[in-house]
C-alpha cells in the first residue's frame, strides 16, 4: 500500500495490518529455511510496509 493509502487507515487498522505483515514475513521465512520461496523480493516489500505503517503510528501518537 502506499503511504497514501495507509494515512486514510485508522490507528486499530493499522496494528491490524502490521500483524497481517508480520504474519506473512514469518511463514516467507519458514518458507526461506526450506528453499521454496517463490518471490524473495516481498521480503523487503514487506519489511518496508511496516516500517511505514509504524512511523504513522508514531505520527499519530505525537500529534502531528
Amino acid at each position: 500500500m502506499k503511504t497514501a493509502e495507509l494515512r486514510k487507515l485508522t490507528e486499530e487498522e493499522l496494528e491490524d495490518r502490521i500483524k497481517t505483515l508480520d504474519k506473512e514475513l514469518f511463514e516467507m521465512n519458514y518458507q526461506r529455511k526450506y528453499g521454496k520461496v517463490e518471490k524473495p523480493h516481498l521480503f523487503r516489500v514487506k519489511k518496508r510496509e511496516i516500517a511505514r505503517i509504524l512511523t504513522l503510528l508514531k505520527e499519530l501518537k505525537d500529534g502531528k
